[in-house]
């Protein structure tokens, strides 16, 4: 059922970024993170499972860009995508939204980049690139939403969403 899903989301993928000089935006949530009492938790073994799998789901993606706000979860999220393709995490800011996000669009024209991030960022630069509220913040054991945006110009994406 998941490589149906998976072949379905690639088919719609491709009508909505067949123009040129689009970047295209994976953001997703970190996987799960363990419970250590700290403000900055590893992920745990069902977050590494998830981890490994979203890296396995994107592994015929070519990827120009991973960006991470500086927490172990949402680094250790991009890790396994990072060693397969050998790529460096970059750090961003998760409250620096337009005109952070319009430097990666002109940085990875015609690029794909994946961005992580936390259960109230990731819905905030998804509505900005979008130009529209759509996300609200998600719920903490919320886990599973993966966002591609395709975007010549923050505030005119396109979306495709799944769960994975």
């Amino acid at each position: 059922m998941k490589k149906i899903t998976l072949t379905i989301f690639l088919f719609a993928f491709a009508i909505i970024s067949y123009s040129q000089d689009q970047t295209t935006f994976i953001l997703v949530r970190h996987a799960e993170k363990a419970d250590d009492g700290t403000r900055n938790p590893p992920l745990n073994e069902m977050g590494k499972e998830r981890a490994n799998y979203l890296s396995d789901l994107l592994s015929r993606q070519e990827i120009d860009g991973l960006y991470s706000t500086p927490f172990k979860r949402t680094m250790e999220t991009l890790q396994p995508i990072a060693d397969q393709q050998g790529l460096e995490i970059k750090n961003y800011d998760p409250f620096a939204k337009g005109e952070w996000l319009q430097t990666i669009v002109e940085k990875h024209g015609n690029g794909t980049v994946i961005i992580s991030g936390h259960s109230n960022t990731i819905p905030a630069l998804a509505n900005a690139l979008l130009g529209e509220e759509k996300f609200e913040q998600w719920d903490e054991s919320d886990y599973s939403n993966l966002i591609f945006i395709v975007a010549t110009e923050v505030g005119k994406g396109k979306l495709v969403r799944l769960k994975f």
